[in-house]
């Protein structure tokens, strides 16, 4: 997971005291998104990218861990240091975020569509192959 600047450059924690930031993520391209209105802030995009900003500098100062601090929890830094209201929330968690791009999150293609659930699908198709057999 990762966040945007509002020039579009994609920003990820991706590990122990990294941060990408030059739009290229750790996992790949993006294959869903949620759009946030920045003109709804009242700094605006500038506002949006020095949160963002701010939010880079502190991760790369942290060290990575996969279930508490992760990229999730990056993004939600951001967000809660922007003041963002959005979704129904005017905080952010990894929690929140999960489920958000989940069941709100836009595919960005068919690609992302068929990235993200091929997969699984071929997956439960050989296990239903297997248990027949």
């Amino acid at each position: 997971m990762g966040i945007a600047t509002s020039l579009g450059v994609a920003c990820d924690f991706q590990g122990p005291y990294s941060v990408g930031d030059r739009g290229r993520m750790a996992f790949g391209y993006p294959t869903r998104a949620l759009r946030f209105e920045v003109s709804s802030l009242p700094g605006g995009a500038e506002q949006w990218d020095k949160a963002v900003m701010d939010a880079n500098r502190e991760y790369r100062t942290r060290m990575h861990n996969i279930c508490c601090d992760n990229c999730h929890s990056h993004v939600a830094y951001a967000l809660n240091s922007m003041n963002i209201s959005a979704f129904g929330f005017k905080s952010w968690d990894m929690v929140k975020l999960c489920f958000l791009i989940f069941f709100r999150g836009r595919f960005l293609s068919w690609f992302g569509f068929l990235a993200q659930f091929l997969p699984f699908g071929v997956f439960v198709m050989v296990v239903a192959l297997v248990k027949t057999l």
